[in-house]
């Protein structure tokens, strides 16, 4: 069962923009930035386990995920992660609708990714806010921290879905951050 160890941190324009270079300084490479959107699903067990059923779309891919977070104290996050590429996403909608699972949460994000030794490290950008997540074993981020000289920076404890519930708007029955029409923040 694969095990996703993150650590996340909300970032200011000028700390963003400090982080992304330095990484253009120590990263092994960078896959560049996509646009992301992510449902997240209601209905069956997914309460009751305090799990994730997710499908983010990215370009002509689809993903979907289904997370269960370990509690702990830490900033940093242990979940349970099992995902798989889906073919046809408009299929895939139409099978977890016909099941009961019913769209709660949508969010829309800019991600831009690079490697660092054995952590990926992602800056995103969301209709509320700016952040950064590194991930790798513990040892590892603690590493990257160091090496991005970020150690003073709180870590951010909400995940993504909760902080849309929180700054997201209502559309009907689900909750949307989404960006405006020209492409800036809403």
């Amino acid at each position: 069962m694969p095990i996703e160890i993150e650590k996340k941190y909300r970032l200011t324009k000028e700390q963003r923009g400090a982080v992304i270079n330095r990484l253009g300084e120590i990263s092994d490479s960078s896959a560049g930035e996509e646009f992301e959107e992510n449902t997240l699903y209601s209905g069956g067990v997914l309460e009751a386990r305090h799990c994730v059923l997710r499908l983010r779309r990215v370009g002509q891919r689809a993903i979907l995920t289904y997370k269960e977070r370990y509690p702990s104290e830490s900033p940093i996050k242990r979940q349970r992660e099992e995902e798989t590429e889906v073919a046809d996403a408009g299929a895939l909608t139409a099978i977890l609708d016909a099941i009961g699972f019913e769209p709660a949460v949508v969010y829309e994000k800019r991600r831009a990714t690079w490697q660092v030794g054995q952590a990926e490290v992602v800056v995103d950008e969301l209709p509320f806010g700016l952040f950064m997540e590194i991930e790798g074993s513990e040892e590892e981020i603690a590493r990257v921290e160091s090496l991005l000289a970020i150690e003073a920076l709180r870590a951010e404890e909400e995940t993504y879905p909760r902080l849309t519930l929180k700054y997201g708007k209502r559309n009907g029955a689900v909750i949307e951050a989404r960006f405006d029409s020209v492409g800036k923040t809403a």
